[in-house]
């Protein structure tokens, strides 16, 4: 089935027709006319191409800085410190740090387990004074070079669920719970003392919210108390983060746990970029949580659609789909993989390895603001595509977006460019098959290449911009004009 879509933000439209066909036989490289259009023998790619860095289109890109129980303990702050330059070479303005504060697990705790707020690794408790992360100092340093760099940092801030309390008999619970929180009972820092009148039920709220974690300890954020050590008052944690330890943002941990409303509050009292995990496939509940907070989610509805056209369904018609980068490119941090979807291989909540440089290719190419996870950059077998992917987003990965053809096994969409900026077209090929498609570009009488290296096959468009481009098999590539 041939297929055309016009987007404009949110704006979707079948427009003018055009000529389109492929083949499903594997491609002769040295063939000059595959399918209808002849075309200018193959070419080697990289003289006369444009230097991208000519084009920064003002992207940037997140990368998530950790994986789940990362290694060595205790080092992990000096271990990406010295990975920031090159992050920020290859296009990285924000890095995501895991929870910060020292967790009831101690030296193994992935912070996540929050106990004392203000250690961020100088209070011996839990049996360790850094936390698996390291010393608050090397935080400071860490932070400190990201900033050299004109990289943000954000803070991973857990609000509901804490853990590592002392026990103590819970008059509303009627039994023994682990909800008191002071010097002697896993909050050193003496800051933010808690006890089971700050969490549900107490003696002003019966709320539930339906918390899957440690629901015994899970704060009232109705309470002025907490309220005020949270965000409100000047002693407050975001404060003290942003303000003292120099975080620039904020990613919201399990924002299922508490309202819509925690979130704004904080942001109106404190500011700074902000991304909440949403976790949840429907782009609609996560459009709903941007309008009712302001700030960006991550597109989940883009993770799950890749995963389902990419591996479940081997059907790329489900990119045609509602997502929330359509509607909200500026809000939705779109993603291939974090520390939860790659905990447990065998669950069915992640992209499978041979397909993941395809996901990438697309929130790379896409609107929205990609974030790179760190086990798959630190891939040898990956890293040198991403940076060119990632080279790409920053460049030409601007414009309107126009999908050009897709059926079950390829996928042919267009970047407008903006201006002086040529824009790209990105095709994803899902069939063990190298294949060719035959599409209007909007480049009239213009060298091309693929801008990925996929495939040297370097065609010239036509007088009415028309052309066939090449995707290797089970791989992509992102073609655009030369010199």
């Amino acid at each position: 089935m041939k297929k055309r879509l016009l987007i404009f933000g949110a704006m979707i439209s079948m427009g003018l027709g055009f000529n389109a066909c492929s083949s499903d036989d594997p491609v002769d490289p040295n063939d000059d006319n595959p399918g209808q259009t002849p075309e200018v023998p193959e070419t080697p790619a990289a003289p006369g191409a444009l230097n991208l860095a000519d084009y920064n289109n003002g992207s940037g890109i997140m990368m998530q800085a950790f994986y789940w129980d990362v290694e060595p303990r205790h080092q992990w702050w000096t271990t990406i410190d010295e990975k920031i330059a090159g992050w920020a070479d290859a296009g990285v303005n924000r890095i995501w740090i895991p929870p910060a504060s020292k967790g009831q697990s101690g030296g193994y705790s992935m912070g996540y387990d929050p106990s004392d707020y203000f250690d961020l690794g100088e209070y011996m408790q839990h049996g360790t004074l850094p936390t698996r992360f390291g010393t608050r100092e090397e935080l400071g340093d860490l932070i400190n070079t990201a900033h050299a760099n004109n990289i943000e940092v954000i803070a991973d801030i857990v609000l509901n669920h804490n853990s590592g309390g002392g026990l103590e008999w819970n008059p509303y619970r009627e039994k023994d719970t682990w909800t008191l929180f002071d010097e002697e009972h896993g909050n050193a820092s003496g800051k933010f003392n808690r006890n089971y009148e700050n969490f549900y039920p107490n003696s002003t709220s019966q709320y539930d919210d339906g918390s899957l974690f440690y629901e015994e300890t899970n704060l009232d954020h109705n309470q002025e108390y907490v309220q005020n050590w949270l965000w409100k008052a000047d002693y407050s944690v975001a404060n003290y983060y942003k303000n003292e330890v120099g975080f620039d943002g904020w990613r919201f941990d399990y924002v299922l746990g508490f309202e819509p409303w925690v979130v704004k509050e904080w942001m109106d009292a404190v500011g700074g970029y902000a991304v909440a995990e949403l976790w949840d496939g429907n782009p609609n509940v996560l459009e709903d949580y941007i309008e009712e907070t302001g700030i960006a989610v991550f597109d989940f509805a883009t993770f799950y659609k890749l995963d389902e056209a990419l591996d479940r369904n081997d059907d790329l018609t489900i990119l045609e789909r509602h997502m929330v980068w359509q509607n909200y490119p500026e809000k939705a941090v779109t993603f291939t993989a974090n520390h939860d979807t790659e905990k447990d291989p065998n669950e069915h909540n992640n992209i499978s390895v041979e397909n993941k440089m395809k996901a990438y290719a697309f929130i790379l190419t896409h609107p929205g603001y990609p974030t790179i996870f760190y086990l798959d950059y630190e891939n040898q077998n990956f890293q040198e595509d991403l940076k060119q992917l990632m080279l790409i987003n920053n460049s030409l990965a601007t414009g309107d977006v126009e999908i050009l053809y897709v059926d079950n096994d390829e996928y042919v969409m267009k970047r407008s460019g903006d201006g002086t900026n040529p824009g790209l077209i990105l095709y994803i090929n899902n069939s063990s098959n190298t294949k060719r498609r035959n599409i209007t570009t909007g480049w009239n009488n213009k060298k091309i290449m693929d801008y990925t290296y996929q495939t040297s096959y370097s065609p010239v468009t036509g007088d009415n911009g028309g052309v066939s481009i090449e995707a290797p098999g089970n791989s992509y590539s992102v073609y655009s004009i030369m010199e």
